[in-house]
């Protein structure tokens, strides 16, 4: 009897894993990453008044240092190699970030709405046409060949070709997993996408002037990182959210299939304030900011988006609060601040998610009975079902939850080793320390005000 009994505990025991260790998992990284990289930056959500003067520190002009100075940026230069240092997320402001901006703002305002419509439309079906219903995928692996395509189309105006794809998957899809330290970085992978950007380059085949303060290699990395890492990558978790939501609330897919575009904005708006796309966002400030308490120069303040968000309403999903609220009467900021780098694809991004959306629920019904989170390491499994299958396949979605939940373990101890290695290997490197103590020339340049248009 006592055999049986401690049999039955240790089987309990064994079967609860999936609800308390993936939690542990991540509270245990955190203090490891905190360990190896240093306690450094001031959580501004977390000062006294931190809700309500975020967006003005946000929006102050001394905060706008992006790379020198802080030991975060030693790992994120890592993980966007190659060319970390003309990533546009992460150039300081002066002459070579103003140039980069500028180039970004007129390729990504070659398209008029309607054509930027048509484009993410014809790519949407075109990918989806090689699916088959019946099967799972996983939604953010679905999304990006799509928004290769649609990128490569818009960068060179032409036909993504098969082998670009490819190659632009491939690197998109190693740099995102390495940032949720789900694989480690395969740099090869990403090499080959640098030759094939830089003979596409060579023999001028790219139909706008790139950054004229730039090298020839540094414009290769320039549109390796903005179009064909940081646009995909961000495009396909934002639809990867915006599809998970729809497949787990069949009354939003039912209504969603109306056409109605209000609605639409709605569930878009309130997609992005319960799962940001930007976990932190962090500004060195340059200059003291007048505050309470005074934040010095040489500040790494850290914005961070859920924080922020889920402020004063929580992180529970309910289209209908747009009804009575807006973005004025809520903390939501899904694409920045206007006056600190504000992504520049704000003005193309919504007619994109709609475009993508429209054609995934013209060819498809989604179910999906996972693991929601803003970090999505699951890559968001959903069930592809033909629009007409009224099928409610329970037991399918049953086995779809369990599995996803004993992936969560499996998936958070490989996110503690890769991530405690690469933070560690990081900080070992020093690439943006290093790059600044051999570059003095390109340290901030203190301004009156940050330009706007930046891709995050």
């Amino acid at each position: 009897m006592v055999g049986l009994i401690r049999r039955l505990l240790l089987l309990t025991l064994v079967w609860s894993v999936p609800r308390w260790l993936p939690n542990r998992i991540v509270a245990l990284r955190g203090k490891v990453f905190a360990r190896i990289n240093g306690e450094e930056g001031i959580a501004v959500a977390a000062r006294p008044n931190g809700i309500a003067e975020f967006t003005r520190l946000y929006a102050d002009p001394a905060a706008n240092g992006r790379s020198h100075g802080a030991g975060l940026s030693d790992l994120f230069w890592y993980w966007l190699a190659p060319g970390p240092h003309v990533h546009q997320e992460h150039l300081e402001p002066g002459p070579r970030y103003d140039d980069v901006a500028r180039t970004t703002r007129t390729i990504l305002a070659s398209r008029h709405k309607d054509e930027w419509d048509a484009l993410v439309g014809r790519c949407t079906a075109h990918v989806l046409a090689g699916q088959r219903a019946g099967r799972i995928v996983r939604l953010r692996d679905l999304m990006m060949p799509i928004w290769a395509e649609v990128y490569y189309e818009l960068v060179f105006r032409e036909p993504c070709p098969p082998e670009a794809r490819a190659l632009i998957v491939a690197h998109a899809d190693d740099v995102v997993s390495a940032l949720k330290c789900t694989r480690p970085r395969h740099l090869r992978r990403r090499a080959r996408l640098t030759r094939y950007l830089r003979e596409r380059v060579d023999a001028g085949d790219v139909p706008f002037a790139l950054p004229g303060l730039l090298t020839r290699e540094e414009q290769v990395w320039y549109l390796q990182g903005t179009f064909f890492n940081t646009a995909i990558v961000q495009m396909s978790e934002a639809m990867a959210h915006l599809l998970l939501v729809v497949a787990q609330e069949p009354n939003v897919q039912s209504r969603l299939r109306t056409g109605d575009g209000n609605y639409f904005e709605r569930v878009v708006n309130e997609t992005m304030r319960v799962y940001p796309l930007f976990g932190i966002a962090h500004r060195i400030t340059t200059s003291d900011i007048d505050a309470d308490p005074p934040v010095p120069a040489g500040s790494v303040l850290l914005f961070e988006y859920p924080a922020f968000h889920h402020a004063g309403v929580g992180d529970s999903f309910d289209v209908e609060r747009w009804q009575a609220d807006s973005a004025r009467t809520l903390n939501f900021i899904p694409y920045g601040i206007s006056a600190n780098r504000p992504c520049p694809a704000r003005g193309v991004a919504p007619t994109g998610l709609h475009a993508a959306t429209r054609e995934v629920l013209r060819s498809f019904r989604l179910v999906s009975s996972v693991r929601h989170t803003r970090s999505l390491p699951n890559r968001a499994p959903a069930l592809l079902l033909d629009v007409t299958d009224p099928g409610a396949y329970a037991v399918r979605l049953r086995a779809l939850r369990v599995l996803d939940r004993w992936a969560d373990v499996w998936r958070s101890l490989l996110q503690l080793g890769f991530g405690s290695y690469m933070v560690w290997d990081a900080r070992r490197q020093g690439l943006c320390r290093r790059y600044f103590a051999e570059h003095p020339q390109h340290l901030p340049q203190p301004r009156a005000a940050n330009p706007a248009g930046h891709l995050r």
